[in-house]
């Protein structure tokens, strides 16, 4: 089975106005893998044309519509002015999609060579001013290319197949501002990769279950009946109820870090050794090697806090553990699942350096979302650290990792081909500087 693309989606959430300010369309764009050397010489004979596609066909057809391979008509042959390259179109059961080699960066930008670099840097939040400094162009120019990524939708494009969609996932909201009022990120993670990530006005059910149903609309793309095992919540019931609305079976498994964090947060110099003991016991607990095991130990654990020589605000939060007690055990009937939010802080802890480096947002919700989707994006595409790739030999990202598999070397271009045909958000960017 492959990413859908002509076809209506199936339970698929509308996305709002208030969110995106406008439906997501058809793609019909088709980045295909291409060597620069060759291709001017490609485009303009219809032969060799036809054959390389065929080859992409037969090692990727997720890439091209369901019905390319009942034939196709070579349609006409543009010139891209800014570019001075030649860009065909063919037709595939009476629709027109036009071939973008994966060189060129959407709308004819820039050449992939030449943004690259820039691009990656924006992974570690290099402002635009200083990349128009190293790179040329101007700061908009880097902001239009970054935020022109975020009208793919970041699951389509990250997750090739619907064999590689996680069957555990975490969540949670990054809180934030628009124009100086508090705003929150409803982000989603999977397998080390941000897979939806969207600004809602509050933190009530109705945001949101709106927010969290753009990264259910978007994921359904690549599986109609997609629904994850298990979700890692921080026990925030709007965030709760949002994801029981949006998926029936998926077990809702709490963060038992949450409890350590403000057992932490809450001790001071002079509770420093009372915490130890306290920390001690409750690594104890979570270590449990069953979800008999676990219950015994959380349950002890609160019969001796209620005699033990600790403050009081220590003795309530281990008392609420226990009165919560199956919403952490829960975790032992899916192995695998995620008992703690690690992964999910982890990519947020980048999410929130890149939103304190911008100083948060200054536009409208539709031009943040843009902006988190492209970067988001980046972060899951770009190359991990040496050390990390190490483990993996030639899958040098998170999304290489997820699939198990890439269409490029480069990374970027890794990234365009798998938003081919990725349906957009919005209208088209507007032209770049």
């Amino acid at each position: 089975m492959t990413k859908t693309h002509d076809e209506p989606r199936q339970g698929a959430n509308p996305i709002s106005n208030t969110l995106s300010a406008g439906c997501n369309r058809l793609n019909r764009t088709i980045c295909v893998p291409w060597q620069e050397c060759r291709y001017d010489q490609d485009a303009k004979d219809p032969a060799r044309f036809r054959l390389h596609l065929d080859e992409v066909f037969n090692s990727s057809p997720e890439i091209l519509p369901p019905l390319f391979s009942q034939g196709y008509l070579m349609k006409d042959i543009r010139h891209s002015v800014r570019l001075n390259l030649p860009i065909r179109r063919i037709e595939v059961a009476n629709v027109a999609y036009t071939i973008r080699p994966s060189f060129i960066m959407p709308y004819n930008t820039a050449l992939v060579t030449d943004v690259e670099t820039g691009l990656f840097l924006r992974k570690f939040n290099v402002p635009y001013w200083a990349l128009a400094f190293a790179f040329g162009r101007n700061p908009m120019f880097w902001y239009r290319l970054e935020a022109g990524l975020g009208y793919f939708g970041i699951s389509q494009t990250t997750i090739n197949c619907p064999e590689n969609l996680p069957r555990h996932l975490a969540a949670d909201e990054k809180h934030t501002k628009l124009k100086g009022d508090k705003v929150y990120v409803a982000t989603t993670v999977g397998d080390g990769n941000i897979l939806g990530c969207e600004v809602a006005a509050d933190a009530g059910n109705d945001s949101l279950a709106e927010a969290y149903g753009v990264f259910k609309d978007d994921v359904r793309e690549v599986d109609a009946e997609y629904s994850p095992e298990t979700v890692n919540l921080d026990g925030w019931a709007a965030t709760n109820n949002a994801w029981r609305a949006l998926f029936k079976t998926v077990t809702i498994v709490s963060c038992i870090l949450h409890v350590y964090i403000k057992l932490r947060d809450g001790s001071k110099k002079k509770w420093r050794t009372a915490f130890d003991l306290v920390a001690d016991k409750f690594w104890n607990c979570y270590e449990a090697p069953t979800k008999a095991s676990f219950s015994q130990r959380v349950r002890r654990f609160s019969e001796w806090a209620k005699n033990a020589d600790i403050p009081d605000f220590m003795r309530t939060r281990i008392d609420r553990m226990r009165n919560k007690l199956s919403q952490f055990s829960v975790a032992y009937d899916s192995p695998g699942c995620h008992r703690t939010s690690n992964m999910l802080d982890r990519l947020m802890q980048r999410m929130d350096c890149r939103l304190t480096a911008g100083q948060y947002f200054h536009g409208t919700i539709a031009s943040a979302n843009l902006a988190l989707r492209g970067w988001c994006l980046i972060l899951n595409f770009a190359p991990s650290n040496p050390t990390t790739n190490r483990k993996t030999p030639n899958l040098n990202s998170p999304a290489e990792r997820l699939n198990q598999s890439k269409y490029h070397e480069d990374w970027l271009q890794n990234l365009l081909i798998s938003a081919s045909l990725v349906r957009r958000y919005q209208h088209p960017p507007p032209k770049a500087l």
